[in-house]
């Protein structure tokens, strides 16, 4: 299946439209940091009633502080470890998690030991700069803060992990490795019953879900009306799922112009 440019996106199904889904890392953000374009869209779209909701593999310590302080709904983060959510009238954080704190704590030893195995097997790799502030997994930079890998390593990285009984998905920046078998959608199905009351296998034609890697796959697969920003060509020769739509530009801007015509589409 081709991706379609997001000018077919039909007007009908924009204006349908409820919740917005998104991957942060070079979809919501451009080279690493949050434009003020981006942090825009994110406001106007919370302001023309659309529910907006990240759902990153960006870690639990991250995770809490966009959850206060973006305008943004809840989010989904370590790649469906948890979801988080701050109700600004209430003042209360609410948090739930794929896995027990005690399950946390126990896999965190297992994790950290596969995560200085990678390294050693692996040059030129280094644990992700965010890695202390995870609560459920390990992240493996492979181009982030070092020098971008080969594929071939990148795959490596990976099967190292499945061979130690992980989970394994790669990212744009990442390959992310966690025990258990939930990912962005699992959760995201808890979140949407559990705060917003919405079934979303009947519902699936409110939803769209924006991404740009290979880990965004099961989403990109369970949404009708998904989309990638114009960065996510760079994978599409690995994908077996792919988006119905493609944005015209990349990354945050991509994302900006996917924000741009669901505000107007609901505009009276």
């Amino acid at each position: 299946m081709s991706m379609r440019p997001l000018s077919e996106f039909p007007t009908k199904t924009l204006k349908s439209i409820k919740y917005l889904l998104a991957d942060i890392d070079d979809t919501i953000t451009t080279e690493g940091r949050l434009t003020v374009a981006a942090y825009g869209a994110l406001a106007r779209l919370q302001e023309s009633g659309l529910r907006v909701v990240p759902i990153t593999g960006r870690p639990a310590g991250w995770c809490d502080h966009f959850a206060r302080m973006w305008p943004i709904d809840a989010i989904v983060g370590e790649n469906g470890a948890f979801y988080f959510r701050y109700d600004h009238n209430a003042r209360k954080f609410h948090k739930r998690f794929s896995a027990s704190h005690e399950q946390r704590q126990s896999n965190r030893v297992r994790l950290n030991d596969i995560a200085q195995l990678i390294i050693k097997e692996v040059p030129g790799t280094a644990l992700a700069s965010d890695h202390m502030y995870r609560e459920a997994d390990i992240a493996i930079d492979f181009c982030e803060d070092v020098v971008r890998l080969a594929e071939n390593e990148v795959n490596r990285i990976v099967g190292l992990m499945e061979e130690r009984g992980l989970t394994a998905k790669v990212s744009s920046i990442h390959v992310n490795g966690w025990f258990g078998d939930y990912d962005k959608l699992t959760m995201t199905k808890l979140l949407m019953a559990d705060v917003f009351h919405c079934d979303i296998e009947n519902h699936k034609d409110e939803f769209v879900f924006i991404g740009d890697s290979p880990n965004d796959q099961p989403m990109f697969g369970y949404f009708p009306n998904a989309v990638g920003v114009a960065n996510l060509k760079n994978f599409e020769s690995t994908l077996a799922t792919k988006p119905a739509y493609v944005t015209t530009l990349e990354a945050g801007c991509g994302f900006v112009e996917l924000a741009d015509i669901l505000i107007s589409a609901r505009a009276p």
